[in-house]
């Protein structure tokens, strides 16, 4: 399936999805010596974002997120892209510096992508190509 959204950081990543119902802090949130999602009660809370594709809302907290997100890359530990609903300068700016392909504002709710999907994002395009059936839509 191909869906078109934004391109936000040039680039192609390819990878497993992995979905995020919460916003995501990089600054407290994400490990960047171990690409771990370690903010407690997150719902992806102990999940490796490293090589992922990852699909969140929008970003939350510091702008020194930005730099987490270079840090990322510079472990060897960033997502290999992201996907957001709405991009805001904190996470757009660490995908440029990181040299992580992002797109925002994608033609299809990214709550229903399934985790583990491969995919293939490409920031320069705005396309997302998702190699699986989407969850349906939810009722109500």
């Amino acid at each position: 399936m191909l869906f078109h959204g934004r391109g936000i950081s040039r680039g192609r990543g390819s990878g497993e999805i992995l979905v995020s119902p919460a916003p995501i802090s990089f600054l407290s949130g994400v490990n960047p010596d171990t690409g771990v999602i370690v903010e407690r009660g997150h719902p992806l809370e102990g999940e490796s974002i490293t090589g992922k594709i990852l699909a969140f809302g929008h970003g939350k907290g510091s702008t020194v997120g930005s730099y987490v997100l270079y840090a990322l890359r510079r472990n060897g530990k960033a997502p290999a892209a992201i996907i957001n609903t709405r991009a805001d300068p904190i996470i757009a700016v660490g995908a440029i510096i990181g040299c992580i392909p992002m797109v925002d504002q994608p033609e299809v709710d990214i709550l229903r992508f399934r985790n583990g999907t491969p995919a293939t994002v490409d920031g320069t395009s705005g396309e997302i190509e998702y190699e699986g059936e989407i969850l349906p839509e939810p009722k109500g």
